[in-house]
């Protein structure tokens, strides 16, 4: 029976041919939004390293120059001022706010002069307390550090394996070339990190490293975190910014709960999945039209073989089974020439972990689970149509 629909297919190649082409293209088309959606569900299910309940991020605006430090009483005044107001548990100074879009990237160059690139964030001592950041190994930043020859940090172990093949880091130095070839400071690891993933749920895991700042650093971030007590209502907003207006006229101030900014960081990601599924509906939407015509034309067209058929003795099921079963057959090697191409992205890693092989499997058995309904779907009317013929009817067609 298989051997025999092979046959038929075959014979009609002609007219197959661009049934195959618009099922390869929908099987893509499934498979992309599968893959981009599934990895999202992946990325979400790991932990991002940090704890952002009722912590609230201060942009500062109108700071002069970037590449000038800030006073270092400036950060006094600051860490003074917010944690006198009701309910301050933790003020910190960063390079930037978790669920914000701006990333700091540097080269650290390791034993063997190899190059390797990391994501980089620069705080002062209460950053992990403030954020909860749990260290697997090591310390955070502390007052003793102050003054040390190399500047103190905590990587992640991502980043330990990759400079050093080992996460037994402590006390290791590296070189920093991140102000240029006249600006190259030496890092210590004090600390190490199972991750830390500043862009959220949805950010993929790569490199990074935590280091300290200080009131003498060269360093000029424009961010501050205040951890509040539980349950510190939106009005809160009010009262902080008449706060910093207090502590600094001169400037302006951008204020917002990560709460908030983690919602945003969603949406910015989920919604061009949203589109592309929408997008994505009504491509299929087209196909499951194009192969229900075609389907139709085709039985339309066979209707002497399927007399044929019957007059030597199948019956309406047999006739049902081989509509359906020729369109799983044509649907089946049009997944495979589609699959022979899409298993090349993972083999050579092109999109790194953003198509790993969990992903891949995952949707390709979605992706063919949706084409095998569909070609039902579309196969079922012409089938049972196909079935009800007598093989009078069919023997006596013109």
């Amino acid at each position: 029976m298989f051997r025999h629909l092979l046959k038929l297919i075959w014979k009609r190649k002609g007219r197959n041919l661009m049934l195959s082409l618009e099922i390869l293209l929908a099987f893509v088309i499934v498979f992309a939004i599968a893959a981009f959606g599934l990895r999202n569900a992946q990325l979400y299910q790991l932990p991002i390293g940090f704890d952002a309940d009722d912590v609230w991020a201060v942009n500062i605006i109108g700071a002069g120059d970037w590449s000038k430090p800030l006073p270092p009483e400036t950060f006094d005044n600051f860490q003074r001022g917010l944690m006198a107001l009701p309910g301050a548990r933790h003020v910190a100074f960063a390079s930037s706010s978790p669920y914000s879009n701006s990333n700091f990237h540097t080269g650290f160059t390791v034993e063997g002069g190899r190059k390797v690139k990391t994501n980089i964030v620069v705080a002062t001592d209460d950053f992990f307390a403030l954020l909860g950041i749990k260290l697997d190994q090591g310390r955070a930043f502390e007052r003793s550090d102050e003054g040390a020859a190399a500047t103190p940090v905590v990587i992640n172990r991502r980043l330990a394996m990759e400079m050093f093949g080992t996460t037994d880091v402590l006390g290791r130095q590296f070189d920093s070339n991140e102000h240029g070839d006249h600006g190259r400071t030496m890092k210590r690891v004090v600390g190490l990190i199972d991750d830390f993933r500043k862009k959220g749920e949805l950010d993929s895991p790569g490199n990074v490293t935590i280091a300290r700042l200080s009131a003498t650093s060269t360093d000029s971030p424009r961010t501050i975190l205040i951890k509040m007590a539980p349950g510190t209502p939106r009005a809160f907003e009010e009262t902080l910014s008449r706060e910093l207006k207090r502590i600094n006229n001169a400037w302006s101030y951008q204020i917002a709960p990560l709460s908030a900014l983690r919602v945003s960081a969603l949406d910015s990601t989920l919604t061009p999945i949203l589109i592309l599924s929408v997008i994505a509906a009504f491509l299929l939407l087209m196909v499951a039209f194009g192969l229900f015509g075609v389907l139709w034309q085709n039985t339309t067209r066979r209707i002497p073989e399927i007399g044929l058929r019957r007059a030597i003795g199948a019956n309406a099921g047999d006739i049902y089974r081989q509509i359906i079963a020729e369109q799983f057959l044509l649907s089946s090697g049009a997944m495979l020439v589609a699959l022979l191409l899409l298993v090349q992205l993972p083999i050579t890693g092109v999109l790194g972990d953003g198509l790993n092989w969990t992903v891949f499997l995952s949707a390709t058995a979605l992706s063919m689970a949706v084409i095998y309904l569909l070609s039902l779907l579309c196969s079922v009317y012409p089938g049972w149509r196909a079935s009800r013929l007598s093989p009078t009817q069919a023997l006596h067609y013109e």
